[in-house]
C-alpha cells in the first residue's frame, strides 16, 4: 500500500514514518511548491467520490470493500475513457 498525501507536517513527521513502515506502508509525499505532485491521485478520489461514493450507502466494510473493487477493477482501469489517455481506457 501506498500512502499519498501534501507535505503537511502531520505526514513529513518521523514519528508518522515509522508508524508507516511498522504497518508496511510505503509514503509518497510530494515536494514542496509542485502543485501537481497530488493531481493524478486527487483527480482519481474526487472522481471515486462523483461516480461511487456518495450514490451508495454500504451496511457493512465487506460490502464498501466489494464496491470499490469492481469500480476501480471493473470499471475505471477496463472501460472508463481517461481525457490524460487521450479518451481510451488504461486497458
Amino acid at each position: 500500500m501506498i500512502f499519498h498525501s501534501d507535505r503537511g507536517t502531520q505526514y513529513t513527521s518521523h514519528a508518522f514514518a515509522r508508524l508507516a513502515t511498522s504497518l508496511g506502508i510505503r509514503l509518497s509525499v510530494g515536494r514542496t511548491g509542485v502543485c501537481w505532485d497530488n493531481a493524478l491521485a486527487e483527480s482519481f478520489f474526487a472522481t471515486l467520490k462523483t461516480e461511487l461514493v456518495t450514490r451508495h450507502h454500504w451496511h457493512t466494510h465487506t460490502a464498501a470493500r466489494t464496491a470499490l473493487f469492481e469500480y476501480i477493477e471493473g470499471w475505471y482501469n477496463t472501460r472508463r475513457l481517461h481525457s490524460s489517455l487521450g479518451y481510451q481506457s488504461p486497458v
